[in-house]
């Protein structure tokens, strides 16, 4: 498991303790892993298998959503920064990250079983689209609105519209699609394909 990724912002809470939050963590993703679903989960009986008493978990979070924020952060990569060196570069950087997340769910089924969860509950997904996955969006709005000021990207161009073009693929692969294979390389190819489409008209 690793460290939660500290690319979004944490939701309110104490400041953090480690080893109560890898109990509280842990905890949580084996009662999941022992087929309770997220909504059967209560602050109660995560704090009970943890070995914690419930005020600590409150202490930390502000309640289950915000828990299965970190919960969540926990199965994945941390988020590389873009260097800012190259436009180019860096949507590889996101992109390649994007390829081993869905790898990574693919080969494990407790990452799986999370996400699909997650996903059913609309509360808790828009949770983590506002505290996670905005602001990795915005990462990428940001490197593609410096491509447009340095010229490589025309800038007549919709910054959302764009950033659907160089994602779509691999989340199609990543989620729609998901026997499609995710080879290395892929998201330079993609990256390549569709720079080449929307760069400044000579």
């Amino acid at each position: 498991m690793t460290a939660p990724d500290c690319a979004g912002p944490r939701l309110p809470g104490r400041p953090r303790s480690a080893a109560a939050d890898a109990a509280i963590i842990e905890a949580t993703l084996r009662l999941i892993e022992e087929g309770a679903t997220i909504g059967e989960l209560s602050i109660e009986r995560i704090a009970r298998e943890a070995g914690v008493g419930k005020a600590t978990v409150y202490r930390r979070w502000s309640g289950k959503d915000a828990l299965m924020i970190d919960v969540m952060r926990s199965l994945e990569e941390p988020s590389p920064q873009p260097t800012g060196v190259s436009v180019r570069d860096d949507l590889v950087t996101i992109l390649e990250l994007m390829r081993r997340r869905g790898l990574a769910k693919r080969n494990s089924a407790l990452l799986a079983t999370v996400v699909t969860q997650m996903h059913a509950n609309r509360k808790l997904w828009r949770v983590y689209d506002d505290h996670v996955i905005a602001a990795r969006r915005e990462v990428l709005y940001e490197v593609l609105r410096r491509g447009m000021a340095s010229g490589e990207i025309r800038d007549d161009l919709d910054v959302e519209l764009l950033a659907d073009l160089f994602t779509g693929p691999m989340l199609s692969r990543t989620i729609l699609h998901e026997r499609k294979a995710l080879p290395e390389g892929l998201p330079e190819s993609i990256v390549d394909t569709v720079l080449e489409g929307v760069r400044p008209r000579a």
